[in-house]
């Protein structure tokens, strides 16, 4: 590969990822990379005047494409005025690239003006925080921030691009990111021990989050809650998860008190969680959340998530897309045709209720 500055090897690195769009407000130590984009007309700069907004933009436009964001934000300042929506990002699981400017090495000791420990600022609402160094680490490092952005859980991310480490020579490759497959099925045994747990209901309900959407889930989520006859209830969630028009759906879970999440959870007989955790309310309940002896079932790509606070009976560490759908293949067999009867006129009456 024949060397070229840094600069342009980053540009190179976003062009080999189909990167079209980056959202940003520039300063002085930016304007190396950014002049160089004149030679990538495939990626269009957004120009935002207030950071929060490039962090917001660049959120709403991950989870339409369900991909990596770029946001370039300009050094401690710049990374200041973005901290409380990547906050925002890192709680909704939005995967964000963000990368801050800076000066430069060679003036690290020198505490100059705008001078700031930026990854340090930084991880508390990161993923994964980190500082190019090298210009021969550059491509490397970008890569990976690409692959823990868009590994699930999803979440932002930050890589510190010093002006004088972009300016040197690099002859590094620019490749397209490795992603991990993670459409992966849960094991069939516990798959089992969760229907048999859930298919006796009366008074089943789902709770669902994001989770849903990033895995692209929602039809095998809709099936599920016709089959099962339960009441979708959303929590935290900001994505069409489960269409309002739909039967099944039942509304959002409280935002701010457990108290008035728990009069819908601790009627239920019966929960499913998939694509978020128990609870994601500013004064969740610490008790009492579901009925005493309720099975409890959880699905999500977020290890993290599953019985982060409350017990539960089964946890699955697999796609949601794939463990509702074959989820809801065992709830029909287990079932029968006199459950699948009622679920359906649960489901009616539910929906005749919430007209």
């Amino acid at each position: 590969m024949d060397s070229r500055p840094a600069r342009a090897a980053f540009l190179e690195q976003l062009a080999a990822d189909g990167v079209t769009h980056m959202f940003g407000n520039p300063g002085t130590v930016e304007q190396g990379f950014l002049d160089e984009l004149r030679h990538f007309p495939g990626i269009e700069y957004v120009l935002t005047l207030q950071e929060s907004v490039a962090v917001g933009m660049a959120d709403g436009y991950a989870r339409a494409t369900r991909r990596p964001a770029v946001v370039q934000l300009h050094s401690g300042v710049g990374l200041g005025n973005g901290i409380g929506m990547l906050y925002q990002a890192m709680r909704g699981h939005a995967p964000l690239v963000v990368v801050v400017g800076e000066a430069g090495l060679r003036y690290e000791g020198l505490e100059a003006q705008m001078h700031a420990d930026l990854v340090g600022m930084a991880k508390p609402v990161t993923k994964w925080a980190t500082r190019v160094v090298d210009p021969d680490s550059t491509l490397r490092v970008l890569r990976r921030a690409f692959k823990v952005a868009g590994t699930p859980p999803y979440g932002p991310v930050l890589v510190v691009l010093p002006a004088d480490v972009l300016d040197r020579p690099t002859s590094e490759e620019a490749v397209p990111v490795s992603y991990p497959d993670t459409a992966s099925a849960p094991d069939p045994a516990a798959l089992e021990r969760a229907a048999g747990l859930l298919a006796g209901a009366r008074r089943p309900i789902v709770i669902a989050g994001d989770g849903v959407h990033f895995s692209g889930a929602q039809p095998e989520l809709a099936r599920l809650a016709e089959i099962w006859g339960a009441d979708v209830w959303g929590a935290d969630w900001a994505e069409v998860n489960l269409s309002v028009e739909h039967p099944a759906y039942a509304g959002q879970l409280g935002h701010m008190f457990g108290e008035n999440s728990r009069k819908v959870t601790g009627a239920a007989d019966a929960v499913l969680l998939c694509g978020t955790y128990a609870l994601p309310e500013v004064f969740p309940a610490l008790e009492g959340v579901f009925g005493e002896g309720v099975p409890v079932v959880h699905i999500d790509l977020d290890t993290d998530a599953i019985a982060k606070n409350f017990p539960v009976d089964v946890g699955l560490a697999a796609d949601p897309r794939r463990s509702l759908g074959l989820l809801a293949d065992l709830l029909a067999e287990r079932m029968g045709e006199a459950g699948r009867e009622a679920a359906a006129r649960r489901l009616r009456e539910a929906a005749t209720a919430r007209a």
